[in-house]
């Protein structure tokens, strides 16, 4: 049985479908990407895996019991989830921003301290543990939220199965840094957490992805392996521009190139 499994998920708004009978699983150590244009649904099918969003129909189970139904402080020590947007004004030392997440552990300042640190080292941010948030670059910002996140679920031993949530954790972010990234979301992966996530890119869900989800209109048009899924046709049909697909020269991975 998959760590997350994700039945005929449909969600609503004032009478309106943002998603229609989308279903997606996920094991641990895998990585799923989320792909589609603007408004395609990815925003909210994150925000139904996590119970953010109420759903008209369908069921989300963790660990083959409804994610709901787990109390706060245990689904807080398995389940981690990164928005798109993360305002946050108070003058929080970057070190002390990370360490908000340890807040549903008891593992002790210490423990939690090099938990953080490890997360923090993970993203390329240690340096910025003494500098106060607000004073930071979007970029700088984005990959602090992030290593937070990973550090309330850092390890098994602190709550379990894990599950990390991510919706586009590559914005503001430049390049060296984006593959950074995604390299430290992988391994992740690899460690043992099941992690779903956003992407634009679709280098990202082709170089680093097990598995990717094709979202338009809030239907499921693809899922599966990248190369399954990340074919010319599919792309097309995704977003309405022609592309042409390669093998990357140095993975062999699908490389989606815009027909100019």
């Amino acid at each position: 049985m998959a760590l997350l499994q994700a039945e005929g998920v449909t969600v609503s708004v004032d009478n309106r479908p943002l998603l229609t009978d989308v279903c997606l699983d996920v094991d641990v150590g895998e990585l799923v990407c989320v792909i589609g244009p603007n408004g395609a649904g990815k925003s909210t099918l994150l925000r139904a895996l996590c119970g953010e969003s109420a759903m008209e129909t369908g069921r989300v189970h963790f660990k083959g019991e409804s994610l709901a139904s787990l109390p706060a402080r245990k689904r807080a020590r398995q389940l981690a989830v990164l928005p798109q947007s993360n305002p946050l004004s108070f003058a929080f030392t970057g070190l002390e921003l990370v360490a908000l997440s340890r807040t549903p552990h008891s593992t002790g300042t210490e423990r939690d301290r090099i938990i953080c640190l490890e997360a923090m080292a993970a993203l390329d941010v240690c340096h910025l543990s003494g500098r106060l948030y607000p004073t930071l670059s979007g970029g700088e910002q984005q990959r602090l939220q992030l290593a937070r996140v990973m550090a309330q679920i850092w390890r098994a031993e602190d709550g379990g199965d894990r599950l990390l949530l991510l919706d586009e954790p590559a914005t503001s972010l430049d390049i060296a840094h984006q593959y950074e990234m995604m390299r430290a979301v992988r391994d992740f992966a690899r460690s043992g957490v099941a992690v779903v996530m956003t992407v634009h890119d679709l280098a990202h869900a082709s170089g680093y992805s097990d598995r990717i989800l094709a979202l338009k209109h809030g239907r499921s048009m693809a899922y599966g392996c990248p190369e399954t899924v990340l074919t010319a046709e599919n792309m097309q049909q995704l977003y309405g521009y022609s592309v042409t697909v390669v093998p990357h020269p140095v993975t062999g991975k699908s490389l989606v190139v815009a027909d100019v």
